[in-house]
């Protein structure tokens, strides 16, 4: 049996992907890891995907996976009770992702993996190059996907695909009217208050001359669209990096923002058992209280946050070097070409000698 599935908390990604996944594998059942985002459940709700048959995971034999084909996701700690089979030897795995490596990365026996907006993406350029034609439906599901993903082509992590990708889906039929719907929402009461405690809660610190605001919060009953709050938040408070901590009962969700290269989040919450991208990514952790995580976010954000300049900023490379019988003259013409001002000098063995600097070289050009 094929399976096509994605990470637990599926987004609109997850699911334009794994419509997209179907026109490639179309005898593939498709399945959720786990549960969905509440914008997701919403869609679903009031959508026709009944008629693709969409299961849960508790509804298959997982004995019977045969290919399992996974979209916008890698790491075998977000895909749920399918990480239970990975080790079949039987088992065939294909992977369509747009996610950096974490060390729970899984190995595909076909991969798809590339740095782009939305896995979406990965998935129409497949369609525009094997000459493949959504339908109507199709389209507007892809769409939902890539515009969410890419902050409706805003995020720093768009490229030059995600924008040729949504323009090859609004040629086959789009709708941006349902776009809007689903992805531009008035938030409820609940996220109100939820927001404005995050707004009293913000504070900033510095860290190697980046500045960084920190956000908590904590609720009696679950709240969704945290993503979104943050979003909402780092635009209210013009914010280059953020990071949100809100507790719901026996865990607490970590939300990351970042549009400095310096502060690569996604990288960051994988301390936290998450991950993401350098711009956008997110955790969730249990054992911990809140005073505690966040004594851990600002004690790890020492060893994540690179300072705006860097000696890898400001160095030469590939390195220059000279071997040990070289000439005065070799040494002035490398170091006038190249502007150095000082040149290794290797020996028989490749290893360094000495340094040899301009001073010495001039003194020794001009030497009578």
């Amino acid at each position: 049996m094929d399976v096509i599935s994605t990470h637990v908390n599926a987004d609109f990604d997850c699911l334009g992907a794994m419509i997209a996944a179907k026109r490639l594998y179309p005898d593939a059942v498709l399945v959720f890891s786990g549960g969905q985002e509440r914008g997701l459940r919403d869609f679903l709700l009031q959508s026709t995907l009944y008629a693709y048959g969409i299961k849960r995971v508790r509804d298959i034999n997982l004995n019977e996976v045969t290919r399992l084909i996974l979209v916008d996701v890698r790491s075998a700690v977000r895909i749920g009770q399918f990480a239970e089979i990975l080790q079949n030897p039987d088992l065939q795995i294909h992977i369509y992702d747009h996610h950096p490596v974490d060390e729970h990365t899984i190995k595909g026996d076909v991969e798809f993996i590339q740095d782009v907006g939305a896995t979406t993406t990965i998935m129409t350029q497949l369609f525009i190059e094997r000459g493949i034609v959504p339908t109507a439906e199709e389209a507007t599901m892809m769409m939902l996907g890539l515009y969410e993903d890419t902050g409706h082509l805003l995020f720093s992590g768009t490229t030059p695909a995600d924008f040729q990708s949504a323009a090859f889906l609004l040629q086959h039929g789009a709708n941006l009217n349902t776009v809007a719907d689903f992805l531009v929402r008035e938030m409820t009461s609940e996220q109100v208050g939820l927001l404005n405690d995050l707004l009293h809660s913000c504070q900033k610190i510095i860290i190697n001359g980046i500045e960084i605001a920190i956000a908590y919060a904590t609720v009696e009953d679950y709240i969704g669209d945290i993503s979104s709050l943050a979003h909402k938040l780092k635009d209210i408070e013009n914010l280059n990096v953020l990071i949100v901590a809100v507790r719901m009962n026996d865990r607490i969700f970590l939300v990351g923002r970042s549009r400095l290269p310096e502060v690569h989040v996604g990288e960051f919450f994988q301390e936290f058992g998450g991950g993401g991208h350098a711009f956008a990514a997110s955790a969730t952790v249990r054992d911990l209280t809140l005073s505690q995580l966040l004594d851990q976010i600002e004690k790890l954000l020492q060893k994540h946050v690179r300072s705006h300049c860097e000696a890898r900023d400001l160095m030469s490379a590939p390195v220059k070097t000279l071997p040990v019988d070289s000439t005065v003259a070799a040494a002035h013409e490398l170091m006038t070409r190249f502007n150095f001002n000082t040149i290794p000098i290797l020996d028989d063995q490749q290893q360094v000698a000495g340094i040899i600097t301009r001073q010495l070289v001039e003194k020794a050009v001009h030497h009578k």
